[in-house]
């Protein structure tokens, strides 16, 4: 089989990514060693600006179907309630983020809306096909599997978890730390006695780690968090196993706990892949980067690597960017995923609370290359290239409705003359605080890539980065 992209591994990371790229015409294969998706809870969390990129993607309403708000913590103690406590900082609605609030919805059902929507767009993902052996040369990369024949492609991804056999079989180291030396039970159970009201939380008592339990939204399950002691006998996932623990730590009896869902464990830690990227081989996800699941960042920085990386993937294979232009992959993702990866381990250890930058919103690429600011003597709170382009009322719609698919945007707000860029939408709008006047190409992820006073530059901007669909004397 050959085609243009192989994706190793069908979590959110890799079937964003598949979507991105079927809806792009690119011939991408998405692969997975296990029989079906994965079938647990556990990336709960989708923060404002990853709802903002399944907007962009088509599946912005089936997961808000799926979904609902985040449930305020109830503390417990000695099987009584002591009062609400918020999990979120208070934040100002503007009128730039159409989403303020994470969305809850459990991994499965997001994980299921996307291979929909991949399944939509023309595209597949083959089950049962567990990577052995992987190899490239200047032309492409050649999978090998434990059954079946191997595939051809152009370039590849590695998005196949934490304990990736990519990373590994590309010999990248992963540097990191554990954050917490107990280990994690996580579970999805069924619990009768217990309103849905709340996210009910139990503090440690003596001897025992902390136990929560919270409503999953959209379905009938909750899922069980449960810290259990460093060198302490194996952790029992039957369904005996979580009776005990609940039990134990809550006002609730063994008989409450009626059905084990899904049940695993893990150690909390922290840890970065040495290199995002190995000739034409790419690390997304959990193989790039592996978080504590506290603030709710690692499934929406997972899919923020496979949008960031979809673009310019198909804009080199269709032939408008120079090859040069995937090495901004890594120059743009690897210092994000570094400071995600310090703010999730801060809000572990209670360093840090969960607020505006858990949201995502203020994340960016202003150091990165494809970064060209053109104006000068701008006020510090000015919209820059690099930032994340606001949304805003416009002529009975919105901004995102004019960025939303796979094309860029020119952008004029106020006097700025009028212009247009080859292969770019031109949409023109009055003065808006969110941007301040002047002209901005925003890129087909949602950043500005250029701005300016006027459009002068925009379009060799535009020829370099591959904006434009056809340039002649490219080679």
């Amino acid at each position: 089989m050959h085609v243009d992209v192989l994706v190793v591994g069908a979590g959110a990371a890799g079937l964003t990514l598949g979507a991105d790229l079927a809806r792009r015409g690119v011939r991408a294969l998405v692969v997975e060693r296990s029989a079906g998706l994965f079938p647990g809870s556990r990336g709960k969390g989708i923060q404002p600006r990853t709802l903002e990129v399944f907007d962009d993607l088509g599946v912005l309403d089936a997961i808000l179907a799926a979904g609902g708000p985040y449930p305020t913590r109830m503390l417990w103690q000695d099987g009584r309630r002591l009062g609400e406590q918020r999990m979120w900082d208070e934040e100002d609605v503007q009128e730039g983020s159409p989403f303020h609030e994470p969305w809850m919805v459990p991994q499965w059902r997001t994980q299921e809306i996307l291979f929909a929507r991949l399944t939509e767009l023309g595209g597949s993902v083959a089950f049962g096909r567990e990577l052995v052996g992987l190899t490239q040369d200047e032309d492409g990369v050649t999978a090998e599997f434990a059954a079946g024949p191997p595939v051809r492609a152009r370039y590849a991804v590695a998005a196949d978890g934490g304990r990736s056999t990519v990373r590994r079989l590309l010999g990248i180291g992963m540097t990191g730390e554990t954050v917490d030396p107990d280990p994690v039970l996580v579970a999805d159970v069924r619990i009768t006695g217990l309103d849905r009201d709340n996210w009910h939380v139990f503090p440690p008592a003596e001897g025992q780690g902390f136990l929560a339990l919270c409503p999953l939204a959209g379905t009938e399950d909750f899922q069980v968090a449960a810290q259990m002691p460093e060198g302490g006998p194996a952790i029992d996932l039957s369904l005996e196993g979580l009776r005990a623990v609940i039990a134990a730590r809550s006002h609730l009896d063994p008989a409450d706990v009626t059905e084990v869902r899904w049940a695993s464990d893990f150690r909390p830690r922290a840890a970065m892949a040495d290199r995002f990227r190995e000739g034409r081989v790419f690390l997304v996800g959990d193989a790039a980067h592996v978080h504590s699941p506290a603030g709710g960042q690692g499934l929406n920085t997972s899919v923020q690597d496979a949008y960031n990386l979809g673009w310019k993937l198909a804009a080199v294979l269709s032939g408008t960017a120079r090859e040069s232009l995937l090495g901004t992959y890594e120059e743009e993702r690897l210092p994000v995923a570094a400071d995600v990866l310090g703010l999730s381990t801060r809000i572990h250890r209670g360093e840090a609370r969960r607020g505006a930058a858990t949201r995502q919103l203020g994340l960016g690429y202003r150091g990165s290359s494809l970064a060209v600011e053109t104006r000068t003597a701008l006020p510090a709170e000015s919209l820059r290239a690099g930032d994340r382009a606001p949304d805003g009322a416009w002529e009975g719609a919105r901004l995102f409705d004019a960025f939303r698919g796979p094309h860029w945007t020119l952008l004029l707000v106020g006097p700025a003359p009028e212009a247009s860029v080859r292969g770019a939408r031109t949409v023109r709008i009055p003065s808006y605080g969110a941007y301040g006047d002047g002209v901005f190409l925003v890129r087909p992820d949602g950043y500005v890539g250029w701005a300016g006073e006027t459009a002068e530059g925009a379009e060799e901007y535009a020829a370099r980065v591959g904006a434009v669909r056809e340039v002649e004397g490219r080679p």
